[in-house]
């Protein structure tokens, strides 16, 4: 059994996008510039198998996505389960939902096992609780931003153009040298996507929006629509010693592309203390849980 494995490129996304339309999903990852844009870093490369998209990912270890679209799942796990048997590897299919494990569970009932890691579940809002920031549990977020339109009464947003994006990418740049990037493995792959993203901005489908104060960017992000019913937050970067421009950019990004869409996914929050603190200070609606699956 002998899977072709591509790599993605630019000119699969009509492909990719396609079958992401024929299911509801929220999460994430479900979008074609995700997965282009951390294939170098997690080494994704994609099929399809029994008429469904499975990607695979060689980073760390061998694992398969759950299988999306309208085609046959019994015959691509069948499939799949085969490869990985001639491979001599062990199975494993990763950010998996409950709702994706029940699928597997109804067609092979107790052959396999998922365990959930908090360290992956999106964080997924109203979108109109972002935009309003109503009730007392968000007073501090509505100060935040109070206290920035008077600290610089002539603040802009503006949506990322061909224009601007250089700015933005200026602005990345200082980000970088501030966070120490270059030292963290994983905040230097952060980094690359995010510079990707801007300039592959409209081959990719992305939305942006920046912030300026006293004239300069201050704050930029970047998103897409995920499912029907949900905007996704891709990318998110603000100067921490500018107070309030990130729940700014945070607002006014929601306003301008996200108040159309019932749900705002924030994405994971990887683990990092400071992430997760921030995250949950928004009070989150849902967590869309993600997991590994394996034989039991």
């Amino acid at each position: 059994m002998d899977i072709q494995w591509k790599m993605i490129a630019l000119s699969d996304k009509e492909l990719i996008d396609g079958f992401y339309r024929q299911e509801k999903l929220r999460n994430c990852e479900a979008t074609f510039a995700n997965n282009y844009l951390w294939a170098p870093h997690y080494e994704i490369r994609y099929a399809v198998v029994g008429g469904m998209l499975v990607f695979l990912s060689d980073e760390a270890s061998f694992s398969v996505s759950f299988p999306v679209g309208a085609g046959d799942l019994r015959k691509t796990v069948d499939t799949l389960l085969a490869y990985f048997s001639e491979k001599g590897k062990p199975f494993k299919m990763h950010l998996v939902s409950p709702a994706q494990f029940e699928k597997l569970e109804a067609l092979y009932p107790g052959r396999f096992q998922v365990a959930y890691d908090r360290d992956l579940a999106d964080y997924v809002y109203e979108s109109e609780r972002l935009l309003t920031l109503s009730g007392k549990k968000l007073h501090a977020k509505r100060n935040h931003i109070n206290k920035f339109k008077e600290t610089y009464p002539d603040w802009q947003y503006e949506s990322i153009t061909e224009e601007n994006t250089g700015e933005c990418l200026e602005m990345a740049q200082a980000w970088r040298v501030l966070n120490g990037c270059d030292e963290d493995e994983n905040k230097h792959a952060e980094f690359c996507v995010t510079l990707n993203a801007l300039k592959l901005r409209r081959e990719l489908g992305l939305k942006g929006g920046l912030l300026r104060a006293d004239g300069r960017v201050v704050a930029f992000t970047l998103g897409e629509a995920v499912g029907d019913d949900t905007f996704v937050v891709h990318i998110e970067k603000a100067y921490a010693d500018v107070q309030g421009a990130y729940p700014m950019i945070n607002q006014q990004f929601v306003a301008h592309e996200g108040a159309a869409y019932r749900y705002i996914n924030r994405e994971e929050d990887t683990g990092a203390e400071g992430l997760r603190k921030a995250k949950l200070s928004y009070y989150p609606d849902r967590m869309l849980e993600k997991g590994i699956v394996t034989l039991q």
